[in-house]
């Protein structure tokens, strides 16, 4: 008889999770010390990152039952993966356009990087709906409004000075920064749904 794989979605979004984190850890040592070897490296865990994404995809698509929503698992995962490649953009834009870094981007990206941590943990939590996810959400959020301030203080700070081509290149800069830590936001909502759907 002919049995249909089974697909353990709670260790693929772990694996997920872990690598987004791994790679804002990585973003966190680039902007403190830019390089091309580091710079490789986020570029190197982004990809490990989308094919993690690719394979839960794979799996969700040739499965019939999840262990709870569908479209939570794709999302989740979408969430989480943007994160990770929001960093590799940071960097790459920070090489291409020649950019160095500054207190404001060591700042944002060390928040990114707690964030995505409570976000790992909220996770691994998923599996048996354990009741401290909720306060790794919380975390997670708080993380995201602390970056959400620091963003406007990087702005604030960003346009007291008169160097227009260095303005554009930083906004730019700092609004990957920003898209990162809303899907961090997004992904602890998710989770929290998920808590609330499953318990």
């Amino acid at each position: 008889m002919w049995f249909r794989k089974r697909f353990d979605f709670y260790q693929m979004l772990l694996e997920q999770a872990r690598k987004s984190e791994e790679g804002l850890k990585a973003l966190c040592d680039f902007v403190r010390s830019p390089g091309v070897e580091l710079g490789k490296k986020v570029d190197a865990i982004e990809k490990e990152a989308d094919v993690l994404r690719r394979t839960l995809i794979d799996a969700l698509n040739r499965t019939f039952v999840t262990p709870f929503d569908r479209e939570d698992i794709f999302t989740l995962s979408r969430t989480i993966d943007d994160m990770v490649d929001y960093a590799n953009s940071t960097v790459e834009e920070m090489m291409l356009f020649e950019v160095k870094s500054n207190d404001h981007l060591k700042k944002m990206a060390e928040a990114l990087y707690q964030a995505s941590q409570n976000i790992t943990w909220a996770v691994e939590g998923l599996r048996d709906m354990r009741s401290s996810i909720q306060e790794y959400i919380i975390r997670a959020k708080k993380s995201e409004n602390l970056m959400e301030h620091l963003y406007r203080e990087a702005l604030v700070d960003l346009f007291k000075h008169k160097d227009m081509v260095n303005l554009l290149k930083m906004r730019e800069i700092y609004r990957h920064l920003n898209n990162a830590a809303d899907r961090g936001d997004e992904a602890a909502d998710i989770v929290s749904d998920i808590l609330v759907k499953n318990t």
